[in-house]
């Protein structure tokens, strides 16, 4: 007989974006992305970070500062931007985001520009904040789904 309590897709793939969002480095936000095609295989994964080769350690990771070059926000690399650089081969047309946070304008317009047409999200904690309400509006414009990831209550537990 067939186990019946194995765990959905959405439950899988945002599980993996949970699971990336740990490599972050940021003491306040960690983010984590999936991105999957139409059958349900990963096509990459990104979570929010500083630029290859820039040196976490030599690198700002404060969120306010009088000068802006010594704040995170110039630096660092969106979990979703990470996603989409990091695919190894092949398009990302028709394929599907998982992230934790909704995107931002920035990392919409890379959305859209890649081919992906679904964005299923954790938290919209920014929800009224000038650059997600830009995101929303382009991706109605272009008609990219999005949907807020509805949470199963499930524990599931990693012993590394």
């Amino acid at each position: 007989m067939k186990r019946q309590d194995y765990i959905s897709w959405d439950e899988y793939f945002m599980g993996i974006a949970l699971l990336s969002a740990q490599r972050s480095k940021d003491s306040h936000t960690q983010v984590g992305a999936c991105i999957v095609n139409h059958e349900n295989k990963i096509l990459s994964l990104g979570y929010n970070g500083m630029p290859t080769g820039c040196c976490d350690d030599d690198m700002p990771w404060e969120r306010n500062g009088e000068n802006p070059v010594n704040t995170k926000y110039m630096y660092v690399c969106h979990a979703e931007l990470n996603a989409i650089l990091n695919r190894s081969s092949g398009s990302l047309e028709g394929a599907k985001l998982y992230v934790t946070l909704f995107p931002c304008n920035e990392c919409a317009k890379a959305i859209i520009q890649s081919g992906i047409k679904e964005v299923v999200y954790m938290s919209d904690k920014y929800a009224d904040e000038a650059n997600t309400i830009a995101s929303k509006k382009m991706f109605d414009m272009v008609g990219i789904k999005y949907r807020i990831y509805e949470k199963t209550g499930r524990k599931l537990t990693i012993e590394l």
